[in-house]
C-alpha cells in the first residue's frame, strides 16, 4: 500500500496475511533508509538475515550514520524459547538451534558503538520490527509459527497510539534482556 494514499492520522498503513507476503523491497526499504533507530524483537528472526545477506553490514552503516541498532533474540535456554517450540510442534530444541543459528549473522555488530544484541527471556505475543517512525508487528497465534502470521504495518502519528503502545511493550522487553556474549 502507498502510504501516501492513507490519511495523516492514521496508523494503520498496511496488513499482511503472513510475514511472507511483506515484499522483500518493504523489508530493504525501511532497513536502508532507517536513520535514527532500529529495533528487532524476535525468538530467532532467521528470516530476517536470510532474506538479505548484507543485513549485518547495512545495520553497522545506519549505526555508523547515526542509527541506534538493538537486537533482542530469544534466550536459546530460556524457559520461553522451550515452551514456544514446544507450541508450534518443533522437536526439542529445534527453536534455540535456530535462534543460536541465527545470532551467528549478527557477530560483527557487536563491536561497533550504536549497536547491541540482547537476549529475552520473555513470551511474546508478538515479533516487533521498528525503523524509525515505521513499525511493523507480526502477531504470534497460539501453535503456528511467526510467519504464517499476519503483519501490521504501524506508522508514529502521536504519542498515545498503538505505535508507542508497541515500542513500551519493546523497552520493558529490552530493560530485562541480557547482552549476548557470543561463545
Amino acid at each position: 500500500m502507498d502510504e501516501r494514499a492513507v490519511p495523516a492520522n492514521v496508523e494503520l498503513v498496511a496488513t499482511f496475511h503472513n510475514r511472507a507476503e511483506v515484499p522483500r523491497e518493504t523489508w530493504l526499504s525501511l532497513l536502508n533508509n532507517a536513520t535514527e533507530q532500529i529495533d528487532v524483537l524476535v525468538f530467532s528472526g532467521t528470516f530476517f538475515a536470510q532474506s538479505n545477506p548484507r543485513v549485518a553490514r547495512t545495520l553497522i552503516e545506519r549505526a555508523r550514520e547515526g542509527a541506534r541498532v538493538r537486537m533482542c533474540f530469544g534466550n536459546p535456554g530460556s524457559r520461553a524459547v522451550i515452551d514456544r517450540g514446544s507450541e508450534e510442534g518443533l522437536g526439542p530444541g529445534t527453536l534455540a538451534a535456530k535462534i543460536r543459528g541465527s545470532l551467528t549473522y549478527y557477530r560483527s555488530i557487536l563491536s561497533v558503538d550504536r549497536c547491541e544484541v540482547r537476549l529475552h527471556e520473555t513470551t511474546l505475543y508478538n515479533s516487533l520490527f521498528r525503523f524509525d517512525d515505521t513499525l511493523l508487528v507480526n502477531p504470534h497465534i497460539w501453535g503456528q509459527p511467526a510467519s504464517a502470521n499476519p503483519v501490521f504495518q504501524l506508522r508514529r502519528v502521536n504519542e498515545i497510539g498503538w505505535f508507542d503502545n508497541y515500542c513500551e511493550s519493546f523497552n520493558a522487553i529490552w530493560a530485562d534482556a541480557q547482552p549476548w556474549i557470543p561463545d
